[in-house]
């Protein structure tokens, strides 16, 4: 069975690899993961402490993430949400029309508990808990892999951006991995169904993630701006050891900020947790990078986002 992704000439301009990790996507394909048996000591360990610690999430999650088959796309909003907090503000943000349309697919699949009916009529309440459950389950299970992911999916980013550079977007799409096979104009994924996307001129978001170690994964409402998950296959980052060369010069913890930020943007209290500071210390340090010229910071929302620079890039390159 196939997925088939059809593509325009607009399309093919607009379509884009992912640079960071999408937090949600994560977290529902690591839910997934945990429901199957993959033979890697690593992950096995994983999964047992998971299970053992996060008993009460799961017990919400599971029955919204099955082992197999579909589950609700409001789970992973096409924000693009740099954090988990942004993202889970875009899902209890979700309108009750699309939670019930997406609630009755996963029915279709199976009975579902009684607490989802007030999920699906959009009740404050169960959003709450449900963005209670993903942010807990997260921070047990997802936030402790964060560099990890952020190393593996900026690898891939690298891999793409050289491909895309000497073949063009097409060169991308035809080396995608096991089980996507490019016939100009159609993607053709190895799929669970038989089911046919038209992007139409809005192009594809292609995000590489380190929880999906099978088939691709994309969302079901056509509606929605095309998405399409794939399992990230490089692990190195190619300019890991260039960053190590700024230690001298700008001190090792600017050198890991200016190196996180080159990732994507990331808020003050992500980069408080990924470099163990208190986010007042991070502060002090990107005013100091920012004032250098290295990283540029912006307002969204409650949050201040800060990006590296041109500059801050050259550097990290060498």
């Amino acid at each position: 069975m196939l997925l088939r992704i059809h593509f325009t000439g607009a399309d093919l301009l607009r379509t884009s690899v992912a640079g960071r990790p999408d937090p949600l996507w994560e977290t529902v394909l690591s839910l997934r993961m945990l429901q199957h048996r993959t033979g890697h000591p690593a992950t096995e360990v994983w999964s047992r402490a998971v299970r053992a610690r996060q008993a009460d999430n799961l017990r919400t999650l599971l029955p919204l993430v099955r082992p197999r088959g579909y589950f609700p796309d409001f789970l992973t909003p096409s924000d693009g949400s740099p954090d988990i907090e942004h993202g889970l503000d875009a899902l209890t943000a979700t309108p009750a029309r699309h939670l019930r349309g997406d609630l009755a697919v996963l029915a279709g699949g199976g009975t579902l508990p009684s607490w989802t009916e007030d999920l699906a009529a959009g009740r404050p309440d169960a959003l709450r808990s449900l963005a209670g459950a993903l942010r807990g389950y997260y921070a047990a299970a997802v936030a402790p892999l964060e560099q990890t992911m952020r190393t593996t999916v900026r690898a891939e980013y690298a891999a793409q951006a050289k491909a895309a550079a000497e073949s063009g977007i097409e060169g991308v799409l035809s080396g995608l991995g096991p089980g996507m096979r490019w016939k100009p104009p159609v993607l053709e994924v190895q799929y669970p169904v038989d089911q046919e996307l038209h992007l139409n001129g809005r192009g594809l978001l292609l995000v590489p993630t380190l929880f999906r170690t099978r088939t691709p994964v994309s969302l079901l409402d056509p509606e929605l701006p095309p998405v399409l998950t794939y399992p990230a296959r490089r692990t190195v980052s190619p300019e890991e050891s260039a960053g190590r060369k700024l230690v001298p010069l700008i001190g090792r913890t600017r050198t890991e900020i200016l190196h996180h930020t080159s990732e994507g943007s990331l808020s003050t209290s992500e980069l408080a947790r990924l470099v163990g500071m208190s986010q007042a210390s991070v502060s002090h340090h990107t005013s100091v990078l920012r004032a250098a010229g290295l990283i540029s910071s912006t307002r969204h929302r409650n949050s201040v986002l800060h990006t590296v620079t041109s500059l801050g890039s050259l550097l990290l390159r060498g």
